[in-house]
């Protein structure tokens, strides 16, 4: 009905380039399979980003499950990384694995790229709340995976029921225009909702949708009184003007009338740079477009070893890697894969270097289960103080 791969599609290589399909025909005519190492690395970052959030690892071993010879070291998801770094290893037999590089490759472009502009959004918010309300600005067939990576990248919490039952969290919402014109007042909508919804869900107005945001504020809290949780701002660009001086102006109204414990919540085209200027004057923010429509990080993957030849392409170091990380000071180095991290010494700081790296596939077992959505998230936030935006 609709136009999306079914997960056999996806895992039997169904939703290859075709050139691999052609690939296996030519080598096995030639009786051709050796055991060759990979690697996945990115190149470059778009828009002169100096790191990403590693995402879409747990769906890359879930492929790789089942195949045979194939062993699987990577750093974990949620893993930070920086430019010509390994991320992930494979070795094994290439038929067993080769027509499988493109949906490797889709896995951790789409998902890093989410993850990464999410965590950018969250850094921007310094401590405020940052909500994913970008469903709408995707695909439905991948809301799952666009509301997971964004919440393991930081984000407090996802807006739809399929992707808050994936990170194993409640949906976060509020009301939509549409109540509100439909029962035609903004007081009214509010009421509806208070005396409708269970009491467990936070009270949370829409205040932009038929009149000035100060006076709607005003009107609202005055009638619900301390009921409501929140008031959110999803103003028209076309009717902002100054942004965050209506935003100050609406908190000045609310604290002379006791109402300072209401939260502003501000929602509609914004990203890390909007967030960045308004987080002075609002609690909270509401993020769509800038991650679900998040720039792609442009991943390869390139053959480093062929049957223990150390041998790549042009413009890649043959070999096979790792990356390493300084236990204290965050920097990193490649290194060949048999080395220990622990021999080498950071010459920033003087500290030991340690292992990113972790075994998650040997001989097509999963040996490593992957951790859950929260623990993962936990992970991203603690490294977020080591970078910037």
């Amino acid at each position: 009905m609709f136009f999306t791969s079914k997960d056999e599609d996806i895992k039997s290589g169904r939703t290859t380039d075709v050139y691999f399909e052609r690939t296996e025909e030519i080598l096995k005519k030639l009786n051709k399979n050796p055991y060759v190492a990979v690697e996945v690395y990115l190149k470059k970052f778009p828009q002169n980003y100096s790191w990403g959030v590693l995402c879409g690892i747990e769906e890359c071993i879930r492929l790789l499950e089942g195949i045979p010879s194939l062993n699987m070291n990577c750093m974990p998801e949620g893993t930070l990384f920086k430019e010509e770094q390994p991320v992930m290893a494979i070795e094994g037999k290439y038929l067993e694995f080769a027509r499988l590089e493109t949906p490797v490759l889709g896995f951790l472009c789409q998902s890093s790229g989410i993850a990464t502009k999410a965590a950018r959004c969250k850094i921007a918010a310094e401590g405020k709340t940052v909500f994913n309300f970008g469903a709408r600005r995707a695909h439905p067939a991948i809301t799952p995976m666009v509301e997971r990576s964004a919440y393991i990248a930081g984000l407090d919490g996802v807006s739809t029921l399929a992707g808050a039952e994936v990170i194993n969290q409640s949906a976060v919402g509020t009301m939509p225009h549409a109540l509100i014109l439909i029962i035609g007042d903004t007081v009214q909508a509010a009421k509806a909702f208070d005396s409708i919804i269970k009491k467990d869900v936070k009270r949370v107005s829409l205040i932009d949708t038929l009149g000035d945001e100060k006076f709607e504020a005003i009107r609202v809290c005055q009638e619900l009184g301390h009921a409501i949780y929140a008031l959110r701002l999803d103003t028209p660009g076309s009717r902002r003007g100054n942004f965050g001086q209506i935003l100050s102006e609406i908190r000045w109204e609310l604290d002379i009338r006791g109402f300072s414990d209401v939260k502003l919540m501000v929602s509609g085209g914004l990203d890390e740079e909007e967030i960045f200027s308004l987080r002075d004057a609002a609690d909270s923010f509401g993020i769509g477009t800038a991650i679900s429509g998040a720039r792609v990080l442009d991943f390869s993957l390139d053959i480093v070893e062929i049957e223990g030849r150390k041998i790549s392409k042009r413009g890649k170091m043959s070999g096979s890697k790792k990356t390493i990380r300084c236990s204290r000071c965050f920097d990193d180095k490649v290194v060949l894969k048999n080395e220990q991290a622990e021999k080498h010494i950071c010459q920033k700081c003087g500290s030991q270097y340690m292992e990113l790296f972790k075994n998650y596939i040997k001989e097509g077992k999963i040996i490593i289960d992957p951790p859950s959505p929260s623990e993962i998230r936990e992970n991203v936030l603690s490294q977020l103080g080591f970078v910037k935006i």
